[in-house]
């Protein structure tokens, strides 16, 4: 089963796959040292967890993903309204909104979102 959970430095890293895929490992490595300021050896780990996970992959040291971005956004929500409201998609939005008003075009998109679902 897919782990739908990434750190902060963990998704920035997702990012710079999804973004430039398909990439060589070493073009990620090249990456990696620039943007996160990584070292080689960091950057393989990393991949290797990822890949572990089942969300990228690294074949003959091209690495693509598994998953989408958007995939995994979608399941990474899912998986907390699951384990945080018990899968109750209006105790989240109560809890959400609980803080903040909606404006009227957010109100709108989601009443737009939620008959197009049914």
């Amino acid at each position: 089963m897919t782990d739908y959970r990434l750190g902060e430095v963990e998704m920035k890293f997702a990012d710079i796959i999804w973004d430039r895929e398909p990439l060589t490992s070493g073009e990620l490595a090249k990456l990696c040292a620039q943007e996160l300021q990584w070292k080689k050896s960091t950057t393989y780990t990393i991949l290797r967890r990822v890949c572990d996970r089942g969300l990228f992959q690294n074949v003959e040291g091209i690495v693509t993903s598994l998953v989408s971005k958007q995939e995994f956004l979608s399941k990474q929500s899912t998986q907390f309204v699951e384990q945080a409201f018990a899968g109750s998609l209006p105790k989240f939005v109560a809890a959400f909104t609980a803080d903040r008003k909606l404006s009227e075009e957010e109100a709108a998109e989601l009443l737009r979102i939620i008959d197009q679902s049914m």
